[in-house]
This record gives C-alpha cells, structure tokens and sequence, in this order.
C-alpha cells in the first residue's frame, strides 16, 4: 500500500497528516510504530487522519495516533495542523471548521494573519473524569503524590483538556529533571490511563514558561492542550490571568481563558500551523 501524507508541524510538534476522506485508509498499530521511526519511517510525534464525519453536525473526524501506535483523544498543535491542511487540499472552505475528536466538538477559524484559533471547549477538573484517584478533601488544581520509591511529594494541578494533564510549577525549567519526574507520574497508579505532565515557570502572570511530558510520545518541542491545562491550572491557583502567553520550546502560543466570567467557559488558543512537505511511503 501506498501512503500519501504531508508534513506539518505547530511549533516543532510534528505529525504526518493524511486524508483519509478521498484514500480511506486503515492502519495497525505495529505500521504507525513504523511510520514514526524517525530513522527508517516518515518520523513525527503524532500521525492525524482526516476522516468523514460521523454526525451530521461537524466537518469531519479528527482521529490522532501517538508513535507507540496508540490512539489519543486530543492534541491541540495538530487541529491547527488539521484545520491548515483541510483548507489547503480543498478538502472544505468552511471557516470555521467543526471537527469531532473521540471526545470533543472543537471549532477551528483561520485568521488572515494565516494562525488558527481552536475553540478547546472548557476544562475538565472532575478527578474521576479525568480520569485520576484522589482522597476527596484535596482540590482539582492542588494536589500531592509521592513518588514511587522516593520520598519525593510532587504538587500538581489536574486538568483535562479532553486528555488529562498534570501541571506542576517549577523554579527554573532548564534545571527540572522533566524526563524523569514526566515518567514517574505517567506510570503512577493514581492515573490508570497514564497522563500528559506539564512544567510551568511563571514569568508574569500573562507570561509562562513550559515544557510538556507527553503520553505516548515524551516530551516534544510544543503541546497545545498542554498550554491550555498550564493556564487553566495557573488562573485556578491565583497566579495567572485570562490572557497568557505560552512559551514553548517550539514557539509561542495565545491562550484566553475568561474564567472570571465562568469556569464552564471555553479555552481558545491561537497559534501557527505551518506545512513542511509532502511525500509517499509504502
């Protein structure tokens, strides 16, 4: 079989983008394994597939693979990358676009400085829904696990951005051991489907540093629901307002969150999605 895909990347978070409304496409998780090699495959962070909608609301299905073949609920870097590659292939001129995650409704409008604005819907901070275990008196945006083998007591705040996120803030990110704490969490019981793990330096409280430990994929260069679970987390402890600016390895990210009007309100954020080539694989 032949693949068609294009490059893209959303601040150095990079995907292999397919379209699988006009080449339907089936893929194992043993063949995403190898697409991802960045050695003997394509080489990415995510693989995205653009797919038929499954409801008569939406533009499309927006289905995401991390490179240990697992599917994921969401990524917010690649539905910039989704938006940008279903306006330039034709594929719809809707602006906005409506697509469907395996959890969420998400609105994607381009703007014509050529960035995209992503309706993230509002933040999850039900533990159980999460889903994370937790004694019932601690707070959805400050709790406290110790690691396993260590006396190390981690505080964090728990958010789900449709995936779910632990952000923890930090002193000094160059210093942080991101890998090691990152792994440590993920593999904690307490998260029975393992979780993303955010470090987050305040620099302003409309200015953040961060760096993001993710699921399935370790840490990329950025991450777009883990910019929207770090200021949501940030404006629940007091510490941030409703417009943040995100500084990720990759770039920078917008993040507005009007919180003081309401927690049920949406996060939206605003970033670029940039196309690098395009190619076939067998």
């Amino acid at each position: 079989m032949t693949l068609l895909f294009t490059k893209m990347h959303g601040l150095g978070n990079d995907f292999a983008v397919v379209d699988a409304v006009t080449n339907p496409v089936k893929l194992t998780p043993d063949q995403i394994r190898e697409l991802a090699d960045r050695h003997f495959g394509i080489g990415f962070d995510q693989l995205l597939l653009v797919e038929p909608p499954s409801q008569p609301d939406v533009d499309f299905n927006y289905r995401i693979f991390n490179v240990d073949g697992g599917e994921a609920e969401h990524c917010g870097n690649g539905a910039r990358c989704f938006a940008r590659f279903v306006w330039d292939k034709g594929l719809s001129s809707n602006n906005p676009l409506t697509v469907k995650t395996q959890n969420r409704i998400l609105s994607l409008r381009l703007d014509d400085s050529g960035n995209v604005t992503v309706d993230m819907e509002k933040p999850i901070l039900e533990p159980a829904e999460l889903p994370f275990r937790t004694e019932a008196m601690q707070t959805s945006y400050r709790r406290t696990l110790t690691l396993a083998g260590t006396a190390t007591a981690i505080e964090f705040g728990a958010v789900s951005m449709g995936n779910p996120h632990a952000v923890i803030i930090v002193e000094d990110l160059d210093k942080t051991a991101v890998k090691d704490i990152g792994e440590a969490l993920q593999q904690h019981p307490d998260f029975p489907e393992s979780v993303n793990v955010g470090f987050m330096q305040i620099l302003s409280r409309d200015h953040i540093r961060l760096r993001v430990f993710e699921r399935g994929a370790g840490e990329t260069m950025a991450c777009g629901t883990g910019a929207c679970a770090a200021t949501v987390s940030g404006c629940l402890r007091g510490l941030l307002g409703d417009t943040v600016r995100v500084d990720l390895r990759g770039g920078n990210l917008q993040i507005n969150w009007a919180f003081s009007e309401s927690r049920e309100s949406s996060v939206f954020m605003t970033g670029p999605a940039t196309t690098v080539y395009e190619g076939t694989i067998e």
